[in-house]
């Protein structure tokens, strides 16, 4: 009796929500970009993408999950733009059929869109199997936004410049620490926020502790509150909880998270706010270290 054929499952990347553990605005460069000092953390969960060949050229994405109809799946979509990007610079005339299932809320502050594109990247370099160098690729990440070079690898890293300058940064206090991220369900215009920051440079940011990174700051968060006051709500709820070491804002906003001490303390304040807040988006989950 001849066996089944086996199933064959497409190669799938998780596209990791990124955050902003601290986040110092420290001018405004000549070429419209910010200069900015951040250090980046890593959930260990995020958006979905899995892909197969296609012998046809042609890239096409189909866009699902429980924030997917917030997206358009043409050709202005990230995912698109990375995978004929990197498509055009190989040469490559293979296609790829592309699903990205959007389990991260929509400009949202953590990354989303440029982890779909950077978790793009990695999986058609696997897919069409092919050999490009780390500064090539991190050169076609740039070019699809400041964030998109430090999602290729989606570790603890210090960023600087407009993101193009990465440093990987060893914490032991912080990887596989219990991380809660909030969203009050706004999507809030990282451009708006960025206009209404002050331009006050507040100085440096000291990364080189997690009590350095306490004692550091977000500078776009009051400038995202005054867009979106619901953000200060977060603020205030997770400051409320048991365990918390830091609770902060993370990129432009709206998303907010807390750092606990343990397991326990954040699934109890996942469990809490969701009870108190049904309309808020929550995800409990631990800071990467891979």
């Amino acid at each position: 009796m001849p066996l089944p054929d086996a199933v064959v499952e497409p190669l799938a990347e998780t596209a990791h929500a990124k955050i902003n553990v601290a986040l110092h605005v420290r001018g405004r460069r000549d070429d419209g970009y910010h200069a900015l000092e951040s250090l980046f953390a890593f959930a260990e969960d995020g958006d979905r993408i899995t892909g197969e060949v296609t012998d046809d050229g042609a890239i096409d994405l189909l866009v699902d999950g429980p924030f997917g109809s917030g997206l358009e799946a043409g050709p202005g979509n990230l995912v698109v733009r990375a995978a004929r990007g990197l498509q055009a610079y190989l040469g490559e005339q293979r296609g790829a059929a592309i699903r990205l299932t959007k389990n991260l809320p929509v400009a949202s502050g953590i990354g989303g869109g440029s982890a779909d594109a950077a978790a793009t990247l990695r999986l058609l370099t696997r897919l069409w199997d092919v050999r490009i160098e780390s500064e090539e690729l991190a050169a076609l990440a740039l070019d699809l936004g400041s964030d998109v070079p430090a999602c290729l690898g989606s570790v603890t890293q210090f960023v600087s410049g407009r993101g193009e300058r990465l440093a990987r940064h060893v914490l032991a206090d912080l990887d596989g620490r219990p991380i809660l991220l909030v969203n009050p369900g706004i999507a809030v215009s990282t451009a708006q926020v960025f206009a209404g920051w002050d331009r006050v440079d507040r100085g440096p940011l000291d990364a080189g502790s997690l009590e350095g990174l306490i004692a550091g700051r977000n500078d776009l968060e009051q400038p995202a509150i005054a867009v979106a006051p619901a953000i200060a709500d977060v603020l205030a709820a997770l400051g409320q909880r048991r365990g918390v070491c830091l609770r902060r804002m993370s990129g432009s906003g709206a998303t907010c998270f807390a750092l606990f001490d343990t397991q326990g303390d954040c699934s109890d304040a996942a469990n809490a706010i969701t009870a108190a807040y049904p309309g808020w988006w929550t995800m409990e989950t631990r800071i990467r270290s891979a």
